[in-house]
């Protein structure tokens, strides 16, 4: 089969339509690409794809029409495969976004308005502090292929998108990367080119390790509002490597303790919270042992502040009474019986996210016969810390507003 450059053959479809994508389109756009070998190849090229053989007489005519009737009577899942056969070959960015849109129908969306709030973390920052942007862009979009973002002063139509980011990015510093992502489209791509974008963007090649996690945890506070999260997938050298995947279970509370424990304690509580969160399905051992730590972290920080003195040695049940203590939080501390019932509960938790820790986390080594744990494991204690936690911060924010308003409550 004759096959030209796909990724230069000019599209009826533009980026400006590519939020209004049907199977009409899908059809066009695979009669493009069959359309641009030689009208003496077509007729091959048809049979080959499963579509009705005709003559190069046929074809000679008209090569669009040729392929298009063919098409016609094709329906979408027939013409999905066809779209794929066809990126299997040779890719073509604009088949591949059409297909990716059909096959997207009624799935799970990324929302334009978390799109613009993942856009706006990368605003005002290097895109790809690792290498060449322009490298970086052209792993994902045929900017060379593109058409201008606008035709002024290109009276013979020959700008490219590729020239308009060299004019706008390079020579002059007049585009931000809203504006510089917006102009790729980035708004209305289908999920697949925007999670590829999102996964090249936090790759360890593209940015450094404090970036990398910086970028993730900004990336997740908006992405798991539908349903998404960036989670390690690998390592390479040693550094993580990060895949968008459907996010866990409960991920509307997973939003709710990543806000408050971001607001307590960015750089070290909050982190270990995401650390938990990104190994709960693939390392649920792991993901139990950063459980326990985060709430061992978050009682040693509220200690302190509290200034009740609190040794290396103690444990989490240990830390966790002391802290009750001072936050009034002890059964003991009130009357009415089911307060007493659910704070002595909240006690229980805390023991036993200690003792699942050691019987099924990592920090301990194992024989053949130790019990291995799964996600859901990992998912209970995960939760359960990060429920706790949240509730001891919001108990000491509640504390220290009613001391500023009454010292003598202190």
């Amino acid at each position: 089969m004759a096959v030209r450059d796909f990724a230069v053959l000019e599209p009826m479809i533009t980026l400006r339509h590519m939020s209004t994508i049907s199977v009409r389109d899908l059809r066009t756009r695979i009669a493009e690409i069959v359309a641009a070998n030689k009208a003496y190849d077509v007729p091959a090229v048809c049979a080959r794809l499963g579509l009705a053989a005709g003559t190069s007489d046929e074809a000679m005519q008209s090569k669009l029409r040729y392929v298009n009737s063919r098409l016609l009577s094709q329906p979408t899942a027939r013409l999905v495969e066809i779209g794929q056969d066809l990126l299997g070959q040779e890719w073509d960015f604009w088949l591949a976004e059409i297909v990716a849109k059909v096959n997207e129908e009624g799935r799970p969306a990324v929302s334009v308005l978390t799109r613009r709030r993942i856009i706006d973390v990368f605003d005002g920052k290097p895109l790809c502090p690792g290498y060449d942007e322009l490298e970086f862009l052209e792993q994902l979009w045929p900017i060379a292929a593109m058409p201008a973002a606008s035709s002024d002063g290109d009276v013979w139509g020959r700008r490219s998108l590729k020239d308009d980011i060299i004019q706008h990015t390079i020579r002059n510093d007049d585009w931000s990367n809203r504006e510089l992502l917006e102009r790729l489209g980035l708004l209305d791509a289908s999920t697949a080119l925007l999670f590829r974008f999102l996964e090249a963007s936090v790759h360890p090649t593209a940015i450094d390790e404090a970036g990398q996690k910086d970028r993730v945890e900004k990336i997740n506070r908006h992405l798991q509002h539908d349903g998404y999260r960036l989670s390690r997938s690998g390592r390479m050298s040693g550094s993580p490597v990060y895949t968008v995947n459907a996010a866990a279970i409960g991920s509307p509370a997973d939003a709710a303790i990543s806000d408050t424990l971001a607001n307590f304690e960015p750089e070290q509580v909050h982190a270990r919270w995401t650390a938990a969160l990104d190994r709960r399905s693939d390392d649920p051992a792991g993901a139990i042992t950063l459980a326990r730590t985060l709430l061992e972290d978050v009682c040693r920080w509220l200690l302190d502040d509290l200034a009740i003195p609190a040794a290396d040695q103690e444990d989490l049940p240990a830390l966790y009474r002391k802290l009750s203590k001072g936050l009034k939080l002890a059964p003991d501390d009130h009357s009415e019986q089911v307060f007493k019932q659910i704070l002595g509960n909240c006690q229980s938790v805390v023991e036993s996210l200690g003792a699942l820790r050691n019987k099924l986390g990592d920090a301990h080594g194992g024989g053949p016969k130790r019990a291995r744990p799964a996600a859901r494991h990992a998912e209970l204690a995960v939760n359960l810390a990060g429920s706790m936690a949240t509730f001891l911060v919001a108990t000491w924010e509640a504390r220290r507003a009613a001391t500023a308003e009454d010292p003598a409550t202190a």
